[in-house]
């Protein structure tokens, strides 16, 4: 092949890429700054290592909630440049707050405001390079996909959704009793025959391929893809690639032998990570319980001034095995919200009272739950539990809709940080192949990474 393909980043590159020089360009502008213009508040010395230490923590820390890490806003510098703010806001803020680990703060105040600069305007001036350089389409990854019965269209819009960086140029369809519409511009359809020209033409990065490899490839295209992978071609399977690019299990499209495409994470069995994290569940329920009533007496006021009812209500929800428990709540919806019988709580739901929608948006109503959590019904984290008519209805509607059950519940979850809002029998699915990636993948870093997000949706009021 004449032409070799264009570099590409990877996704998890990407990000290390925009953590690590992040965490760069911030410490170099302070040291130059520090050197240049005898700036004393927050040196860059051995003596003073542990500044910098607490620094690079709260900026890594509120640079995740702020979603700075989210490759769709990391390449649209409007979104950026208000997230950045808020995060380097907070950063400073709470450099501040904490005098035992960082710098007194300085007689001359005007200091702190040019400590603040400092950090915002590299952060802001190496974003605008990532979007300007690696975030562009020299960047992109250029893919052919191959299968037997598809809808590209499909395909090409939930890779691209999940990473901007990720393009479908287009396909070989291996059957041609299946016509595949085209909604998309720019994708082409190719013949087997074309496919080496293709991947020079068009710069092909990678081929994903859609079909069983004993029943759908046809000989010549088989041979032709063989030929590539000898010579170190990458080629990938399209439910790898989908789990590995939307960090969800592609459930649609496995058949019934679904258990071998679905090894369940180790850390579901291991007995150190459950009782850790049952530890966990104990010491983070007791303080949301303290703290829920704390708040007890502002809840209970707006309880009585603007939903007029019972302040708490109880619902049986199927947890761990498919037991039943009784899920509690601070109550969100008018006193008569089921009277027609049970249904989904819909986005903009005319059931949902004044104060209740507040506290849906701030996970308020959720505090009662960390009971739940002290007596093991549910976990911190895990798939959100679902009442028994509806889960008896999905799972006849669903495939492998059950297996979610066997972990615990969680107060909050992968589905729940990652998707939309929504009461469909697409919106279950897709909620469903976000629980089954956090139950295949589940572990201390998935984990953390579910609670930071989980600070996000909070701070930017997501809840419903």
């Amino acid at each position: 092949m004449s032409k070799q393909p264009l570099f590409h980043f990877e996704i998890s590159e990407r990000k290390v890429l925009l953590r690590l020089f992040d965490s760069i360009s911030v410490i170099v502008t302070l040291g130059l700054v520090g050197i240049i213009f005898q700036f004393d508040y927050f040196q860059i010395t051995s003596d003073y290592w542990n500044w910098s230490l607490a620094l690079l923590l709260y900026l890594n820390l509120f640079t995740t909630v702020f979603e700075l890490y989210d490759l769709q806003i990391a390449s649209k510098f409007d979104l950026v440049l208000k997230n950045a703010l808020l995060a380097s806001s907070l950063t400073v803020l709470f450099f501040m707050l904490t005098p035992y680990f960082t710098p007194s703060l300085p007689d001359n105040r005007l200091q702190i405001i040019f400590f603040f600069f400092a950090i915002i305007s590299p952060l802001l001036l190496w974003r605008y390079t990532y979007i300007a350089l690696i975030s562009s389409p020299r960047f992109y990854k250029r893919v052919l996909v191959v299968g037997d019965s598809f809808d590209i269209n499909l395909i090409a819009t939930s890779l691209q959704k999940s990473d901007p960086n990720y393009v479908v140029v287009g396909y070989i369809n291996t059957d041609d009793k299946v016509k595949t519409s085209i909604k998309q511009k720019d994708l082409i359809q190719l013949n087997v025959d074309e496919l080496e020209d293709a991947i020079e033409d068009h710069h092909i990065s990678e081929i994903v391929v859609t079909s069983a490899y004993q029943k759908g490839l046809m000989l010549p295209l088989y041979n032709h893809l063989s030929e590539l992978l000898k010579s170190g071609f990458p080629i990938r399977d399209y439910i790898q690639v989908y789990e590995e690019v939307t960090r969800r299990v592609p459930v649609q499209h496995v058949d019934k032998d679904f258990y071998k495409y679905f090894p369940f994470s180790r850390s579901n069995q291991n007995k150190f990570y459950v009782l850790s994290f049952r530890v966990l569940d104990i010491l983070v329920s007791i303080l949301g319980i303290i703290f829920g009533l704390l708040i007890l007496p502002f809840v209970l006021i707006g309880n009585l001034a603007a939903n007029r009812g019972e302040l708490f209500y109880r619902q049986e929800r199927v947890g761990k095995n498919g037991k039943i428990f009784n899920i509690y709540k601070f109550r969100t919806m008018d006193k008569n919200a089921e009277s027609n019988g049970p249904r989904y709580a819909e986005k903009n739901d005319a059931r949902i009272t004044r104060f209740g929608m507040f506290l849906r948006r701030t996970r308020i109503d959720e505090i009662p739950q960390f009971y739940n959590v002290l007596k093991g019904d549910m976990s911190l984290i895990g798939p959100r539990p679902e009442r028994p008519v509806f889960v008896k209805e999905l799972s006849e509607k669903i495939p492998f809709y059950d297996i979610r059950h066997i972990i615990k519940p969680g107060l909050t979850g992968w589905a729940q940080v990652m998707a939309n809002y929504g009461t469909s029998h697409t919106d279950s699915l897709e909620k469903l192949q976000y629980d089954l990636y956090y139950i295949k993948h589940r572990g201390l870093f998935l984990d953390m990474n579910v609670l930071l997000k989980t600070l996000s949706t909070i701070v930017f009021f997501r809840g419903q």
